[in-house]
């Protein structure tokens, strides 16, 4: 097949989160199955000059934007088999911020415009075009109004996928002919009006041939009132052409046996080495535990999604456990005041480094011997698939994606990789802490038999990208 991958931002050239590392690693996946694959995005200012002079300018064009004529530049880098293209143009591009501009409609309404003018320009003749997120959803919308009926774009196929719908490309019904150039008949008869107001993701759902989110429990949940953020009834109405396909993870960046952060180097048939880990984390961390003591770790964002209000309600009650908790992240200046304050009050217990670190990640996930992550929602989630890979057992609250990779220890059968608990309550998560407390001290066979599960789990992009391969085929043969 032929892939065109439409994405707001790429890893390694631009990246603000998940959005960037999945538009980073499945095209890669995706061309090492054989198939042909290119991406589009954005050149912004801030791509650095090391990748800037890789690229070569292949094409110029206009692209016409209601009553603008805006340049269109192309610019073409090849890597790891995928071919990148870049659409350069200064007055939207050349920002500070990747998005948060007043002008975002316009921006990406021009982005989402100019990539479908572009393949013509190219020669590239896509099968499949897999758009993400609110930034694209313009592409099958522009499509399927002014394209699909061409003789040159008719045998595209268009796939959209969400990575968090909360954030669906909300605006006032004014830009629909003025910004889009799209008639405001599409607004009045509700294909893209959402409570009075323009809603991109949702008109991207109902014309894009098939709509993908990042795991299969979050797939089912954003068809529910508690976590649609008001989709729910349009994702019903469409669920035939739903499919929940979880991330993959880059198991080249997250090796325990070649990760340079860690104190000592390990893998699954050197798990013992991996108490070397532990006491260096304590140190680097100034706690000191012994070895029938666990350590608790958390990296995160400090925020309500997280799950920080449960960890708030019970913090005292964890730290009253026969344990050692190491916290780091940053955001919600409430919760940086909290472990602050509960650090200066059990110094012995907590250390909490307020900020961002990558190489404290990392040694954070490879020296402790659980992770706490009790989010609210989590469409897919990486950082327990990280845990996992390091030996780190995960603690999760059963949704989205948490759901679908960590599963509960069972004492009857020694099944499981991890612990987990249903209901978002703060007491269900305590009562689980303590039982993997519990075991981590009384039965060290099943511990082990448990992070060997995880470890050797396969979260690798490769598995993922089959399902998407899947999903292209189906629509293409449909």
């Amino acid at each position: 097949m032929k892939i065109l991958y439409a994405a707001s931002e790429v890893a390694p050239f631009v990246k603000t989160g998940g959005l960037g590392d999945v538009a980073g690693s499945l095209p890669q996946a995706l061309a090492a199955a054989g198939h042909e694959v290119a991406v589009v995005c954005p050149l912004y200012s801030k791509i650095e000059d090391k990748w800037r002079k890789k690229m070569k300018l292949v094409q110029k064009l206009y692209v016409q934007l209601a009553w603008r004529s805006q340049y269109c530049g192309i610019l073409r880098l090849r890597q790891k088999g995928v071919t990148y293209y870049f659409i350069d143009n200064e007055y939207y591009f050349a920002r500070k911020m990747v998005y948060g501009e007043y002008d975002d409609a316009e921006r990406f309404a021009f982005f989402s415009k100019a990539v479908l003018e572009m393949l013509p320009e190219l020669d590239f003749q896509p099968d499949i075009i897999n758009c993400n997120d609110w930034q694209t959803a313009l592409i099958p919308v522009y499509y399927s109004i002014n394209y699909a009926y061409r003789p040159w774009y008719e045998k595209i196929k268009t796939v959209y996928t969400i990575h968090n719908i909360q954030y669906q490309g909300q605006f006032g019904r004014d830009i629909v002919s003025y910004v889009f150039g799209i008639d405001d008949y599409h607004f009045d008869n509700g294909f893209l009006e959402q409570d009075g107001c323009v809603n991109l993701m949702k008109a991207a759902i109902l014309c894009a041939h098939r709509v993908t989110t990042v795991s299969e429990t979050y797939a089912e949940e954003i068809q529910t009132p508690a976590y649609g953020y008001r989709l729910d009834s349009i994702l019903r109405w469409n669920r035939g052409k739903l499919y929940g396909i979880i991330n993959g993870l880059d198991t080249k960046a997250f090796d325990p046996l070649k990760d340079k952060s860690q104190f000592v180097n390990f893998s699954v048939r050197s798990l013992e080495r991996k108490k070397m880990n532990r006491a260096g984390l304590l140190e680097l961390c100034g706690l000191d535990a012994n070895a029938e003591t666990p350590v608790i770790g958390m990296v995160t964002r400090f925020a309500d999604q997280k799950g920080l209000d449960l960890v708030a309600a019970v913090l005292e009650d964890i730290l009253r456990l026969d344990l050692r908790l190491i916290v780091l992240g940053t955001g919600d200046p409430a919760y940086e005041w909290m472990f602050r304050d509960a650090m200066g009050r059990h110094p012995d217990k907590l250390h909490a480094h307020i900020g961002f670190d990558a190489k404290l990640a990392n040694q954070i996930y490879g020296g402790s011997d659980l992770f706490l992550m009790p989010s609210l929602f989590e469409p897919c989630g990486l950082a327990q698939m990280i845990s996992m890979r390091y030996g780190t057992l995960p603690i999760v609250r059963e949704t989205g994606g948490l759901k679908d990779t960590v599963f509960p220890y069972n004492q009857y059968t020694g099944e499981g990789n991890g612990f987990s608990f249903t209901y978002y309550n703060a007491h269900d998560m305590l009562h689980v802490i303590e039982e993997a407390v519990q075991l981590f001290k009384t039965n060290k066979q099943a511990w082990k038999a448990m992070q060997v599960e995880g470890m050797t789990t396969d979260f690798s992009w490769a598995a993922s990208a089959q399902k998407y391969i899947e999903v292209y085929e189906g629509v293409i043969n449909e």
